[in-house]
């Protein structure tokens, strides 16, 4: 017979679903049927009949009371973390001996109550919660050569063989992960109770197991019978993983026994939650529209409706800077020690550090240079206040002065490069490249001082790399002062700056053009909006002028101007 040879649901991946409901609300229907020769001319039959019309509902009942055999199937509902006894717990929590765990005792009451009531409704199918550990009671084969759970095909070692004989069912031990296959994400309709899932999250993840135990009629009870069916996972969270998945109207799963008989079931698995009316779930909707709405009001107070501003006539500076990398300097294990220089009109919070230092970074090759990489973040924030109206002020941007030095292991350290940075004009990321210089002296013995003892010229004062803030002069002389050119210092920077005058529109055009003037980073702006302005304004006297004339003149001009065209 083989007229069920290809109707074999052979998908037996794992499904993940997503649910606002509670897990505890899951019920699965599980059915398993032992395929036999009867069973399958039985299922023949009835397609026969079915695809007959003019049979009647009397044959049909007679085939399918033919076709029960009784201990060959069984078909259960079950809830979730819903424990169900197999017949070697029944058997094995019988004896208050075998109870060495609270949850042994808790199971011994309850089989008690079941012998004394009769009232199990189980007997093939039975579960393991996520108290039970099932895994460790499970055969070794059972968990690697499963026709339904796994694909892989792998024998296990001989030590695996041993130390699966001698796990116990009552030590604390953990679940093994099988191999399986790639999960997929099944779509469900949104009317249902569970919705599509893209996200899985594995933590705190609780386990169910619903097992089988496919022993022959007389022979129930042996731990060598029991199948694994379906396992469900869920995290806590909505998300619920389902191996395998729901049938859904295909055809049924098959499980293959170990053994010399090799005996086939039949496995169906189906989702029979209630399904929630239409006024249940436009109600929940609602709810969590609500619960929505309140948390984004919540969220919007903390943060306030008030978007930050300056005071007014005031420019605030920030800067987000990093120190990337130094290279082409004579000595290795460098530090670079800088510090912040505010201009007249300039100021900052008393908190704000104005200086700092790097940490010593040794040189790594790249090529034909020597670079060493600090990646060193700094920030700072700065206001500007105009106190004078006059057009003649120029804004002046403040300044980064900064020292690159060495230090060996006897602790002697070398000047190797002055240099400094102008805050950029415009906002945005820039990545700017400082080169720098040290004063030399000339001579042998500056040099041997240099390598024995370390130590070389300094600068009093910094700002004389650029313009000392003690000069008063027109002009600044640097004659007879030796320097030397070392290496390069890389920046990147990242600035933002904020005023009230780029988005208060009801300040006068003259102010406003005065502090994009001012703002050298929008001299550009500024001037586009001088010329737009301009243009305006000749046009409008323009049309004036022409309206002011008298008629006659006008008239007049037109004629002579067609004459001459012509």
């Amino acid at each position: 017979m083989n007229f069920m040879a290809d109707s074999w649901n052979t998908d037996t991946g794992e499904a993940v679903y997503r649910s606002r409901d509670a897990v505890k609300n899951l019920r699965i229907r599980v059915r398993i049927e032992k395929v036999t020769s009867t069973a399958v001319l039985s299922q023949h039959l009835q397609q026969q009949v079915l695809s007959q019309k003019d049979r009647g509902d009397i044959e049909l009942e007679t085939l399918t009371s033919r076709g029960q055999t009784g201990d060959n199937e069984e078909e259960l509902v079950v809830g979730w973390q819903e424990k169900l006894f197999s017949q070697y717990e029944m058997e094995l929590f019988q004896s208050e001996a075998a109870c060495q765990i609270p949850l042994d005792r808790q199971y011994h009451t309850e089989v008690k109550a079941l012998i004394k009531s009769k009232g199990r409704r189980n007997r093939r199918i039975f579960t393991y919660t996520d108290h039970d550990r099932y895994t460790s009671c499970l055969p070794f084969h059972q968990l690697h050569s499963t026709d339904l759970l796994t694909t892989t095909k792998s024998s296990p070692t001989f030590l695996a063989e041993r130390m699966a004989s001698v796990r116990h069912r009552r030590q604390d031990r953990r679940t093994m992960d099988c191999s399986i296959p790639k999960s997929k994400i099944v779509n469900w309709e949104p009317t249902e109770e569970f919705v599509k899932s893209s996200h899985v999250v594995n933590n705190a993840m609780q386990t169910m197991h619903i097992m089988g135990d496919l022993a022959p009629p007389g022979r129930l009870g042996q731990k060598d019978n029991e199948y694994l069916l379906v396992t469900i996972k869920t995290d806590g969270s909505g998300t619920v993983i389902v191996k395998p998945d729901f049938n859904k109207g295909k055809e049924p799963y098959r499980i293959v026994t170990a053994g010399e008989k090799r005996e086939v079931w039949r496995l169906t698995v189906e989702n029979v939650c209630t399904a929630m009316q239409p006024e249940e779930q436009e109600r929940e909707q609602n709810m969590y529209k609500d619960l929505y709405v309140r948390h984004k009001e919540y969220l919007s107070s903390l943060v306030g409706q008030d978007f930050e501003m300056p005071p007014a006539g005031i420019l605030r500076y920030l800067m987000n800077g990093e120190i990337v990398s130094a290279k082409g300097f004579e000595y290795d294990n460098l530090y670079i020690h800088f510090f912040m220089e505010l201009p007249n009109n300039w100021s900052s919070l008393p908190f704000q550090s104005l200086s700092g230092v790097t940490q010593t970074c040794r040189a790594k090759t790249l090529g034909k240079e020597n670079v060493a990489f600090f990646s060193y973040p700094f920030s700072f924030e700065a206001f500007y206040m105009s106190e004078k109206e006059s057009e003649e002020s120029v804004l002046q941007w403040p300044v980064i002065y900064f020292k690159v030095l060495s230090l060996d292991s006897w602790q002697r350290y070398r000047t190797e490069g002055y240099g400094y940075l102008l805050f950029p004009a415009m906002p945005g990321k820039h990545t700017i490249t400082c080169h720098t210089w040290r004063p030399l002296q000339t001579g042998t013995g500056s040099a041997l001082r240099r390598f024995f003892i370390g130590g070389s010229l300094e600068l009093e004062d910094h700002s004389y790399v650029r313009i000392p803030g003690t000069f008063k002069g027109e002009r600044l002389s640097r004659f007879g002062f030796c320097t030397e050119t070392t290496g390069s210092v890389t920046f990147n920077l990242h600035c933002l700056q904020q005023a009230r005058a780029f988005v208060d529109a009801t300040m006068l055009k003259k102010r406003r053009q005065k502090v994009f003037d001012q703002l050298g980073g929008f001299s550009q702006q500024g001037a586009v909006c001088t010329i737009l302005e301009a243009f305006q304004r000749a046009r409008r006297k323009m049309h004036e002028a022409r309206e002011s004339l008298p008629r006659d003149l006008v008239n007049t001009t037109s004629q002579l101007q067609m004459e001459s065209s012509a």
